[in-house]
């Protein structure tokens, strides 16, 4: 019998960390948004709590962690 090929897994680290739009780019999310958040103004906490887009240098190891993302 011949051997099935290899399907590859989605990591699921990496599934729960990045997302990965419609038009294919790959959202992450921000830092800094867990504690010490008395010295951050409203202003700042806000806009931590909004996707980021990962760096192109990132993005095809993102992607290759994430085949059917």
């Amino acid at each position: 019998m011949p051997k099935p090929i290899a399907r590859s897994k989605t990591r699921k680290s990496v599934a729960k960390r990045f997302k990965i739009t419609a038009s294919g780019k790959v959202l992450r999310s921000r830092s800094s948004r867990r504690h010490l958040l008395s010295t951050k103004n409203a202003k700042r906490k806000r806009r931590l709590g909004k996707a980021a887009l990962v760096d192109e240098t990132d993005v095809a190891r993102i992607k290759a962690n994430l085949p059917f993302g």
